[in-house]
C-alpha cells in the first residue's frame, strides 16, 4: 500500500492537466446537460428530447459512481456509492429524471472536490518527495561530472555549490558553510557544517562551498524514508476512523433495509405507492453518510502533512490522536534533557587567576581522550586560551592524572585522588556545593597548592526549560525524568528546567517498569528519548516520541513519533497540532452526523425533497473536508 502511495504521488506529478481533473470535467459536463435538459423541458421542445440530456446527465454524473458502486458489490461491501446508484435509479423509475441527475450531478461533484481538496494534503507530502535535487556532480577519474542522484555510490564525493541542495545523505569531507536544515528537521536557523559532520539530502548549502562523501543510497536516505513512512502513515486506522468504519459496515445495509420497508409498507396502509418511493428515495439520500466517510481521513491526512512538514514524523492517524490525549510525559535525561556530553561549568580559582587555572588544567588534560578532560580542554580554547605541551602524564584509574608543567607537579582529580591529603575548609565547602548540584569535582594541584576547581556537568539543552512551560500550557499534568543516573545528579538537572518528578538509578527495564507504573496513575504517557537504550520503554508508552529521527535510524525505527531535529523544541508543536486535529475531527464527525440525524426526519415527514436532500447533504462533505485543510496552514 505505501509503495502504491509513492506510485501514485509520482504518477500526479507527470500527469497531464485533464488527467488530473477529468472527474471534475465530467462532473461539469453532467451539470451542463442536466441544465439543458432542464431547459428543453420548460421550452415545450420533445420530451424525448429533454429526456436525452438528463440521460447524458445519468451518464455522465453516474459513471464513476457506479464503477465504485460495482466494486463495492464485488468486494461484498455496501457503502455511500451502492445508496447513490439505487436512489438514482428509483428515481428514474418514478420519472423524476431531473431530482435523479440533480443527485448524480451533485454527488459526483462532491467527490471530485472532496478529491481536488485531498490533493492539496497529498501535495503537502508530495513536495517533501521533490526536496532532493535530481542529480548530483561528482568527482570520478579526477573529474567532475554529472549522474543522477539514482546512481550515486556510497563513498562517492559529491560536490555542492553554495545555494544547491544536497543530493544525498553523507558526511562533509572539505569545507565549512551553515546548511538550512528546515526541509527534513523543522530547525529555523541554519547549522554551521564541518568536515566530519552529517548532511541530509534535500537540505540547502548555504554560503560555503562542500564536498560532501555519500554514505547513503538515495532510496536509504532520511528523506526518502520520510515519504515513504509518511505514505505508510496514511494507511494506518485511528481509533476515530475505526469508530466510523464500524459504523458504516452496520449503518449502511440498515439504510437499505429501512428504505425497502419505507417502499413496501405505507402502500399497505393506503398511502400512494410513487409518493412513498419518492419518500424512501430522499431517506436513502439523506442517510447517506458520504461526509463521515471522509470526515477523519482528511483530517488526519492533513495533520500527519503538516507534522512532517514541521520537522515531526508522525507514522499513523492513531499516534496523531494519542499525542492529542497526553496527560503526563516522561523524558530520558542523558541526550534528550541534556546535551548529552559534560562541559565545564564552573572555574574556582583559589590562586591566581581563571585564565591560569584553566590553562594549567587543559594542558594537562590535553594529553587525555577522557570526555571530562576533552571537556575542559574544548573549555580553554574557546576562551582562546593556549598553552605549552604537558610532561610525562601519569593516569591513575578513576580518579585522575598528574602530570609536569611549567617546571611544576601538577596533580588533577577527584576528591579520592587526595585521600590522606588535607583539603582546604574553603575549597572543601566549595567541593560539597559543586557536588551537591550534581557535577562533577576536578581539584587541581601544583607542588602541593591547590590552585582551585574545575566543575563540569552534563548540561540542559537550552531551551528544555520553555519547551516543559509549553507543555504545561497546553494540559500536560506531568512531566517525569526517567534516568539511570544518581539522585543527585538527576535532581540537580530536574530543579534547574522545571520537572515535576525524577525516577534515578533505573536499568532499562526498570524504565519499562517505571512506565507501568506511570501509566497507572496518569493514564495516557508518552516516553522521549533517543531511541536506542530508550526503545523498550517507548514501545510501553501510549506513545513513543524518538529524539533526532534525522540523524539516528534506529529512531526513525522504533519510535511512534519522531523529532527530525536533534532537539525538543518540536514537542509542544506536535502535540498542539494533535489537539487540533482532534478538534476538526470532533467537529466533523458532529457536523456529518448532525446532518444525517436533521435530514432523516426532515425527509420522511416530507419536508425535504431529494434536491433539497442532495444540496444539504453534498455541501456537508464539503464542510468537512475544508475544516480538515485548515490543518495544513496550522501555526502554534
Amino acid at each position: 500500500m505505501a509503495e502504491k502511495f509513492e506510485l501514485d504521488l509520482l504518477a500526479n506529478v507527470k500527469a497531464g492537466w485533464f488527467t488530473e481533473h477529468r472527474e471534475l470535467i465530467v462532473s461539469g459536463i453532467a451539470g451542463l446537460l442536466l441544465l439543458a435538459g432542464w431547459l428543453v423541458g420548460r421550452a415545450d421542445a420533445p420530451r424525448t428530447l429533454s429526456l436525452g440530456l438528463l440521460l447524458g446527465a445519468y451518464a455522465a454524473g453516474g459513471v464513476y459512481t457506479l464503477r465504485d458502486a460495482w466494486e463495492s458489490v464485488r468486494n461484498r461491501r455496501f457503502d455511500i456509492d451502492i445508496l447513490m446508484i439505487v436512489a438514482a435509479a428509483g428515481a428514474a423509475a418514478l420519472g423524476a429524471w431531473e431530482e435523479g441527475a440533480l443527485l448524480l450531478f451533485l454527488f459526483s461533484l462532491g467527490h471530485a472536490l472532496e478529491h481536488m481538496a485531498m490533493e492539496r494534503a497529498r501535495k503537502a507530502i508530495e513536495a517533501l518527495a521533490e526536496l532532493a535535487p535530481k542529480t548530483a556532480t561528482v568527482q570520478r577519474d579526477g573529474k567532475e561530472i554529472e549522474v543522477g542522484i539514482e546512481a550515486l555510490q556510497r563513498g562517492d564525493q559529491v560536490i555542492v555549490k553554495p545555494g544547491q541542495r544536497i543530493p544525498a545523505d553523507g558526511q562533509v569531507a572539505t569545507g565549512c558553510s551553515a546548511v538550512d536544515q528546515a526541509p527534513v528537521t523543522g530547525e529555523s536557523m541554519p547549522v554551521d557544517k564541518q568536515p566530519g559532520d552529517k548532511v541530509f539530502a534535500g537540505t540547502i548549502n548555504g554560503e560555503g562551498a562542500l564536498v560532501v562523501e555519500v554514505i547513503k543510497l538515495s532510496s536509504e536516505s532520511t528523506l526518502a524514508r520520510m515519504v515513504k513512512m509518511v505514505a505508510e502513515a496514511q494507511i494506518q486506522i485511528s481509533p476515530t476512523q475505526r469508530f466510523t468504519d464500524r459504523f458504516e459496515r452496520i449503518f449502511v445495509p440498515a439504510v437499505l433495509v429501512g428504505v425497502g420497508l419505507l417502499i413496501v409498507l405505507p402502500p399497505l396502509f393506503g398511502f400512494p405507492f410513487a409518493e412513498s418511493f419518492y419518500r424512501a428515495m430522499a431517506v436513502l439520500v439523506a442517510a447517506s453518510p458520504c461526509a463521515l466517510a471522509i470526515a477523519t481521513p482528511s483530517a488526519v491526512l492533513s495533520g500527519i502533512a503538516r507534522a512532517a512538514r514541521g520537522g515531526v514524523l508522525i507514522k499513523g492517524g492513531a499516534h496523531l490522536e494519542n499525542l492529542g490525549v497526553l496527560t503526563a510525559i516522561a523524558f530520558d535525561k542523558t541526550g534528550t534533557l541534556t546535551i548529552g556530553k559534560p562541559a565545564v561549568t564552573d572555574v574556582v580559582a583559589v590562586s591566581g587567576s581563571e585564565e591560569r587555572l584553566l590553562t594549567v588544567a587543559a594542558a594537562v588534560e590535553s594529553r587525555s581522550a577522557h570526555p571530562l578532560a576533552q571537556a575542559v580542554v574544548a573549555e580553554a580554547k574557546g576562551r582562546g586560551l593556549t598553552w605549552n605541551e604537558a610532561g610525562e602524564v601519569e593516569a591513575v584509574t578513576g580518579k585522575g592524572v598528574r602530570a609536569e608543567f611549567d617546571g611544576r607537579k601538577v596533580t588533577i582529580g577527584n576528591v579520592k585522588l587526595f585521600d590522606g591529603e588535607p583539603i582546604p575548609d574553603g575549597i572543601q565547602q566549595q567541593v560539597e556545593r559543586l557536588q551537591t548540584e550534581g557535577k562533577s569535582i576536578m581539584l587541581i594541584q601544583a607542588d602541593g597548592q591547590f590552585l582551585g576547581i574545575v566543575a563540569l556537568a552534563d548540561t540542559p539543552r537550552e531551551t528544555v526549560k520553555q519547551v516543559l512551560e509549553r507543555l504545561h500550557q497546553l494540559g500536560i499534568q506531568k512531566t517525569i525524568m526517567l534516568t539511570g543516573d544518581n539522585e543527585r545528579v538527576g535532581r540537580a538537572i530536574a530543579d534547574a528546567v522545571g520537572l515535576d518528578e525524577i525516577k534515578a538509578g533505573l536499568l532499562p527495564e526498570d524504565k519499562v517498569k517505571a512506565m507501568e507504573e506511570l501509566s497507572q496513575r496518569y493514564g495516557q504517557v508518552a516516553m522521549v528519548g533517543d531511541g536506542v537504550n530508550d526503545a523498550p520503554a517507548m514501545a510501553r508508552a501510549t506513545v513513543g516520541i524518538a529524539m533526532g529521527g534525522a540523524g539516528t535510524d534506529v529512531a526513525l525505527e522504533t519510535a511512534d513519533v519522531a523529532l527530525m531535529a536533534d532537539d525538543l523544541s518540536k514537542l509542544p508543536f506536535a502535540v498542539a497540532l494533535s489537539r487540533a486535529s482532534r478538534r476538526i475531527i470532533r467537529q466533523n464527525l458532529w457536523v456529518s452526523l448532525g446532518v444525517v440525524a436533521l435530514l432523516i426526519p426532515a425527509t420522511l415527514s416530507g419536508w425535504a425533497g431529494i434536491g433539497v436532500a442532495v444540496l444539504i447533504h453534498e455541501g456537508s462533505t464539503l464542510v468537512v473536508v475544508i475544516n480538515a485543510l485548515r490543518l495544513l496552514a496550522y501555526k502554534e
